[in-house]
């Protein structure tokens, strides 16, 4: 016989929860209409990477004569879902904050349309990224291989979209997106971070970028790679200060270095695998640990 869970014991239990509910902010939606719905932004997502890169996914038979009427009918879809899903994260925030300004959907249309204008742009970025990976990693055949399956091209991608959206200071969406990524990929690239053109993470897993940090143009860095902030016990304190790497152009940062703080690396330099940099590091410098010594002996055969 199937167990039936005591009427008494539930009830208690309902009763105890609602109560830790009562006055309680951000840990749960009750009575919140107005909050983005992540399965949507990330069907979003998904198209705008289609227009990006037109059948990337094979959800849709894209010949040159139908290109610009499927492309339309996409930008078209994600307008009005777009549109409608920021004005929600503007709403939930103007709730948060007991604001009352009334104009969230004209600022969420103007957004969207602001979104939409910068494709273009974002899709001559990340043609110069995947350049940079073909150009990075030897073991690469195509750039048709490196956008169907290279991680860094799902990070980068991401990020190039969500940090438009927070430059426009886009509640909640741009991490929902970021985080989507992170959780894909393994890489997890703050929607703040601002990011030249030709950058290429090879392999990726574990790679760190917070929210302030700068990279330049033709960056490459390796799996594990963290560009962190010192102190960050302090919180909430440091919000809106400058506390992650500028990364100058040119530079390689190999397997799980990590840098931290708000320091310089100069341009055409190397931070060698496995090392910690908190201080800047002047132009054309390598940075790497000293050698360890290693010890062979032979063991006895079973």
């Amino acid at each position: 016989m199937p167990h039936t869970a005591d009427s008494k014991f539930i009830e208690g239990i309902v009763k105890e929860l609602t109560q830790t509910y009562t006055n309680d902010s951000g840990t749960n939606f009750i009575d919140v209409s107005n909050l983005p719905v992540r399965e949507k932004v990330l069907g979003v997502l998904d198209l705008i990477f289609e227009v990006l890169f037109p059948g990337y996914a094979g959800k849709r038979a894209i010949t040159k004569a139908n290109i610009s009427f499927i492309v339309g009918d996409m930008l078209c879809n994600i307008y009005s879902e777009l549109s409608q899903q920021i004005e929600n994260a503007l709403k939930y925030r103007c709730r948060a904050k007991n604001c009352s300004t009334g104009d969230c959907h004209n600022i969420a249309t103007k957004a969207t349309e602001a979104l939409i204008a910068k494709l273009p742009y974002i899709r001559e970025m990340l043609k110069t990224d995947v350049e940079a990976a073909f150009a990075g990693d030897p073991a690469a055949e195509s750039f048709e291989e490196i956008v169907v399956s290279y991680p860094c091209i799902i990070a980068i991608g991401t990020h190039r979209i969500a940090h438009e959206l927070y430059k426009m200071e886009v509640p909640l969406i741009p991490r929902m997106m970021s985080e989507s990524a992170h959780k894909q990929t393994g890489i997890d690239i703050n929607p703040g971070a601002t990011i030249g053109k030709y950058f290429f993470i090879d392999h990726g897993t574990g790679v760190v970028i917070g929210e302030t940090a700068i990279i330049g143009e033709h960056v490459q860095m390796y799996q594990g790679v963290t560009l962190g902030a010192l102190a960050p016990a302090k919180g909430q304190s440091l919000r809106g200060k400058k506390r992650h790497p500028t990364i100058e152009d040119s530079v390689t940062i190999y397997a799980e270095a990590t840098i931290l703080g708000d320091i310089i690396i100069g341009n055409g330099s190397v931070i060698g695998g496995n090392v910690s940099v908190r201080e800047s590091v002047p132009p054309y410098t390598v940075v790497t640990t000293p050698t360890p010594e290693l010890i062979y002996r032979q063991h006895k055969k079973k």
